[in-house]
């Protein structure tokens, strides 16, 4: 292995978990140390009809009765081996009831991510070989693919292709084929930002001399494409799907809403209307883990896509003279 990027990759993996680290004493401080004391409100509700002796252990188990840092240190402790605490609704430990709930999540954004990428890799192959007036239609797409709601696509979805047609029921939200549907509705909002960036990266191709070259020596447009934009103009694409992970998460909450899968976005609903507060915690802490995951996956496979990444953070270009700047 390059010791270079073995340093890169250490100094990565060293900041993604100091980010996770840090994303989870935030929650941990927003939910569960601001004065008014969370936790133990929730457990005296009346509504929830907890006993003194099981207040007692929940307190004990939480460390309310703790200085903060102490508390803070075992949340931590906790958390770092995946213990993330007791629902207060249901008094199932928080890491079974997301562990039941994170399939379908994953199941969802995944799918809506390959459906992303699909709609991303025609629109940008149509632009380059479909004629101009056809080429100008593709590249409006992934305006209006943006400016529609994840939840309006799937309304229209759900009104066209599970009443009107029947090709799938409502009534079985997880089945293969209504989870594609709800991956078309949440992965078509997704899709244009990818599109958007492909199409910029082919454009900026087309314009260098090699591809000039090749396309006056009567290499075709598909050829060209395959062989020579393809590779160089997805590169940056790297990076928006890992941007993009973000709003697959948040999307995915609503979309199984819409759609009325069991996921990660019902978990959340439920957790927000009994205020079970460990449960919100552990899902934030879920959303930062996935998320730097990723974009340290991106980090890590950037460099090894292109070679002209420097991975000791030295500058590409020779530094400017005060001649040259002042050219």
């Amino acid at each position: 292995m390059n010791p270079a990027y073995a340093v890169f990759a250490l100094k990565r993996l060293g900041q993604a978990v100091l980010v996770v680290l840090l994303a989870y004493v935030l929650t941990f401080v927003v939910i569960s140390v601001l004065p008014g004391d969370p936790l133990t409100s929730t457990l005296r509700n009346p509504e929830n009809g907890f006993s003194e002796d099981q207040i007692a252990q929940m307190v004990s188990f939480y460390g309310l009765d703790r200085p903060v840092w102490v508390q803070l240190w075992e949340a931590l402790s906790r958390f770092v081996v995946g213990d993330l605490g007791i629902s207060l609704r249901s008094s199932q430990p928080v890491a079974t009831i997301i562990g039941e709930a994170l399939p379908s999540t994953l199941s969802l954004a995944v799918t809506a991510l390959a459906v992303a990428l699909i709609l991303a890799f025609a629109i940008a192959y149509g632009v380059q070989v479909l004629p101009e007036r056809a080429a100008r239609l593709l590249r409006s797409f992934p305006a209006l693919f943006l400016s529609v709601p994840n939840f309006v696509i799937g309304l229209l979805l759900l009104n066209v292709f599970a009443f009107q047609l029947g090709l799938f029921s409502v009534i079985d939200p997880d089945a293969p084929i209504a989870t594609f549907f709800a991956a078309v509705a949440l992965g078509i909002p997704v899709s244009a930002q990818i599109a958007e960036v492909l199409i910029t990266g082919l454009d900026h191709e087309f314009r260098q001399d090699y591809a000039v070259v090749a396309y006056a020596r009567g290499l075709g447009r598909a050829r060209l494409f395959f062989a020579h934009l393809l590779k160089p103009s997805a590169l940056p694409v790297v990076t928006v799907i890992a941007l993009t992970v973000g709003e697959l998460l948040g999307g995915a909450l609503i979309t199984e809403t819409v759609f009325g899968r069991a996921g990660i976005g019902s978990v959340v609903q439920t957790a927000v209307a009994t205020q079970d507060l460990p449960v919100l915690q552990a899902v934030v802490a879920l959303a930062a883990v996935v998320f730097v995951t990723v974009n340290l996956l991106a980090d890590l496979v950037y460099p090894l896509l292109d070679p002209r990444v420097d991975l000791v953070h030295r500058a590409s270009r020779p530094t400017p003279t005060p001649e040259r700047a002042s050219v």
